[in-house]
């Protein structure tokens, strides 16, 4: 048995706080509702335990759980699987220990076998499920394990788990549509670089010594592609070519290490035509969802803003989500702080006036979420639409510059072929 320290609210709406003995933190949530309250924060007592042992027996020590090498961390579609079926076993009634057990065998070798048996373990010595999560952030981020604990702190676990699974589906579920509609257009960019890094390594160069041996005055347009053929074979112009992306996420990725050059990226991603729209609106449907989702299960709306702050994944609405948070310390509303920083819709700011004054903010905020991944399918599919024709012309435009190069002096050359076989 552990102690297990306690705050909650009384049937007249005053905090108490006490302590209760309970086997686990289900227990003693279950214990704290029989006198009465209504739990807000349960967390055992820190103590040191006592192990009895028979006299002549050697003493055992507790050995954290060895993780296996990983690069990154656990996959959404795992974490997300693993959520949807601790929701179901939480729902059928069964312990959260024995639940994780099930799932710890369930799941294939890897990081999230290791994560789940060692919450598993520090769950069977006392710990919160939260607070055993936490431990990993490499499976269970902020937004996880504050939605978990507040499932935890008001008896709708599962619940809560179920939410979360939803929220998570949906996110990777936009996030497929993005890379899937990517994916064409990303084949023909690659496949038209390399057809042309083979017209230009192989093709040009034979063209080029038919000119020398016949002696042919070049235009200069073939000699410009002269040069970009010799940058290519013999200059290893193909090689920059082909490092050129690489290089530029890794200066990217080098920029978004400071604030500031988080910052300057994030700006100048939302000014890009038809991207911007889809980034921006995409991060409005993030932040509504995560903030709508954790107000929803009761996390309170500063400490919601502040892991959604944390989680939308862009820093110019990260810093306009701090302004609101301390405005909303300061005394003001929700929706006259967000509408000052500029960075939504006025149809977002509006949804959420309507939602402080009707009491329903979460379900506003998930109804602007639900319109803004509609939104962005359509984005994604006006940019496909426009990349298209767009590539064409681009592929034109580079296909008919090699031919015309190399065709005017062909011309001049069977020009003069002909003209001194009519002399003889």
């Amino acid at each position: 048995m552990a102690t297990y320290a306690f705050e909650a609210m009384n049937t007249s709406g005053q905090e108490v706080k006490d302590e209760v003995d309970a086997s686990s933190s289900e227990d003693a949530i279950a214990k704290i509702r029989q006198k009465g309250f209504f739990p807000t924060k349960v967390r055992e007592k820190a103590g040191k335990k006592k192990v009895t042992k028979k006299k002549g027996t050697p003493e055992t020590t507790t050995t954290k759980r060895k993780m296996p090498f990983a690069i990154g961390g656990v996959s959404t579609k795992h974490l997300t699987g693993f959520t949807r079926q601790l929701s179901t076993l939480q729902d059928a009634g069964l312990p959260i220990l024995r639940s994780l057990q099930i799932l710890e065998q369930q799941q294939k070798p890897g990081l999230l076998k290791s994560i789940v048996g060692a919450v598993a373990e520090d769950v069977e010595g006392g710990g919160s499920l939260s607070e055993s999560m936490a431990k990993y952030p490499k499976a269970f981020d902020k937004l996880y394990t504050n939605m978990v604990n507040a499932g935890e702190a008001g008896g709708v676990l599962d619940l809560i788990l179920a939410r979360l699974a939803d929220f998570m589906e949906k996110a990777q579920r936009l996030k497929k549509k993005v890379i899937g509609a990517m994916i064409y257009p990303t084949v023909v960019i690659c496949i038209a670089i390399s057809i042309v890094t083979m017209i230009m390594i192989f093709v040009v160069p034979k063209f080029e010594q038919i000119f020398k041996d016949f002696k042919v005055q070049l235009p200069d347009v073939t000699k410009v592609l002269l040069v970009l053929s010799r940058w290519f074979a013999n200059d290893y112009g193909w090689v920059y070519l082909i490092a050129f992306p690489f290089v530029a996420v890794i200066l990217l990725k080098l920029a978004k290490m400071s604030d500031g050059g988080k910052y300057a990226v994030d700006v100048v991603l939302l000014k890009i035509p038809i991207l911007g729209s889809i980034v921006g609106k995409g991060t409005i449907a993030r932040f509504t969802r995560t903030l709508g989702t954790l107000i929803s299960a009761g996390v309170p709306i500063l400490d919601a803003i502040s892991i959604t702050k944390d989680t939308c994944g862009n820093e110019v609405f990260s810093r306009a989500l701090i302004k609101v948070h301390d405005a909303i310390r300061e005394g003001e509303t929700f929706a006259d702080p967000l509408r000052a920083t500029k960075v939504c819709d006025s149809i977002v700011v509006n949804m959420v006036d309507v939602g402080e004054e009707t009491g329903d903010l979460d379900k506003m905020l998930l109804k602007v979420a639900d319109n803004y991944d509609n939104d962005v399918d359509v984005l994604v599919g006006s940019l496909v639409s426009v990349l298209e024709p767009v590539m064409v012309v681009i592929l034109g435009v580079i296909v008919g510059f090699i031919v015309i190069a190399l065709f005017m002096p062909m011309i001049t050359l069977i020009g003069s072929v002909s003209g001194s076989g009519k002399g003889k």
